[in-house]
């Protein structure tokens, strides 16, 4: 499960998603993050899933690396789904003792459901096919307006781009320490669940010693560096907005109306 969990990371290619501007990549996540909460028709989901389906076409990554980090979140999404199954009242559709699942239950499970893989595939193909370089600069850019309000920009800009960097990292961390364990006689796979959370105590801590050593390491190379942040700093890589960026987020606005027009209709 461990070695399932891909977001965050990236991967290098050369198709037109990977050439896009990191702005224009940062304003699709967050037109289809928004495209996604809107829909409220069940024919209104068909066209962020069909968006979204062109765009790991054009992106060139594997379906199988995309469907791959839906995997970890999979316990969570039918834990949600039983829950709303259960408790949401309606009409029922049979009675199991104290429970009566009922079809507006089932039908909510099935939105929350699709609106959360759909969520994670897409967000993903922002750190799949950006960076963590141009994702920062890309963030420093958007946000460059709060500077007038004494925001650190750029300091949040490089926060969020190493958080993002890390994950990957942490989780292969994650993937050796479990299986030192294991090698040493550790079961974390058997028992109640109180059993797993206690066999899970000799994992975090040499987690959280590694995830603090490897931070002061990064804070000492940037300090030998004479990194001071974002005060005169210059850039490598000037981003520019091109046509095929006007495109991207013209056709990100054509599907969100076509969300709202299915909304309408349907």
């Amino acid at each position: 499960m461990i070695r399932d969990f891909t977001f965050g990371q990236f991967f290098p290619g050369n198709s037109i998603l990977h050439r896009l501007d990191p702005r224009t990549k940062l304003l699709w996540t967050i037109a289809y993050i928004v495209q996604l909460f809107v829909c409220d028709a069940w024919i209104s989901y068909l066209v962020p899933f069909l968006y979204l389906v062109l765009v790991i076409w054009i992106s060139k990554i594997s379906w199988v690396i995309v469907l791959r980090g839906v995997k970890p979140v999979l316990p969570l999404i039918v834990f949600t789904s039983v829950l709303n199954m259960f408790f949401v009242t309606g009409t029922p559709i049979v009675s199991i003792g104290f429970f009566h699942p009922t079809y507006e239950g089932l039908a909510l499970a099935v939105r929350l459901t699709l609106r959360i893989v759909l969520l994670i595939m897409g967000t993903s193909m922002l750190t799949y096919t950006t960076s963590p370089i141009a994702l920062t600069d890309g963030m420093e850019q958007l946000l460059r307006p709060l500077e007038k309000l004494r925001f650190p920009v750029h300091e949040m800009s490089m926060i969020m781009s190493i958080a993002l960097r890390f994950i990957p990292t942490l989780v292969e961390e994650t993937d050796k320490i479990m299986s030192a364990q294991k090698a040493r006689g550790a079961d974390m796979e058997s028992g109640s669940v109180i059993e797993r959370g206690k066999a899970m105590i000799p994992l975090l801590i040499p987690l959280f010693v590694s995830a603090f050593r490897r931070a002061e390491e990064l804070a000492e190379a940037m300090e030998c560096r004479c990194y001071r942040g974002g005060e005169g700093r210059t850039k490598l890589r000037q981003l520019c907005y091109t046509l095929l960026d006007a495109w991207t987020l013209l056709s990100a606005v054509v599907a969100f109306g076509l969300v709202i027009g299915c909304n309408v209709l349907f």
